[in-house]
């Protein structure tokens, strides 16, 4: 493994999300409050499941791309590939997964966006299929 893609540092295995994501992913918790940040790193071909940041007023995702190269996908649209230097804005209650390239390692910082009643639903794994299939 790359020990640095960026300057922030990878962290440890993401062992307590593991079923939410189909191969390897780290996690590095950077600030608590008041913005939870973290460093999210996944090897290639690392994604994570499909999911919701639901929240009844307010919350969300921001994704901000630091290293390598990933993609995006909100349920109903096509994907989107990122690069450094790109961000994504998540609204709350939108369907989405985000992960690696086939053949980099990718980082973005995470950053959850305080509101009202916010948890997160974890869905269904991105199928082989639907990831194969990116370009």
């Amino acid at each position: 493994m790359k020990k640095e893609l960026s300057a922030f540092p990878v962290g440890n295995k993401n062992d307590a999300y593991a079923r939410y994501f189909v191969g390897q992913s780290y996690l590095a918790p950077l600030c608590a409050s008041p913005i939870p940040t973290f460093n999210v790193t996944f090897e290639p071909a690392c994604r994570n499941n499909w999911h919701v940041h639901h929240a009844g007023a307010g919350g969300g995702q921001l994704l901000i791309v630091i290293a390598g190269e990933g993609w995006y996908q909100e349920e109903g649209k096509a994907a989107r590939r990122l690069s450094v230097g790109d961000v994504v804005c998540i609204p709350a209650n939108v369907k989405h997964w985000h992960g690696a390239a086939k053949d980099c390692w990718f980082q973005h910082l995470a950053q959850e966006i305080p509101g009202e009643d916010t948890y997160t639903e974890w869905c269904e794994p991105v199928s082989d299929e639907q990831y194969d299939a990116l370009q």
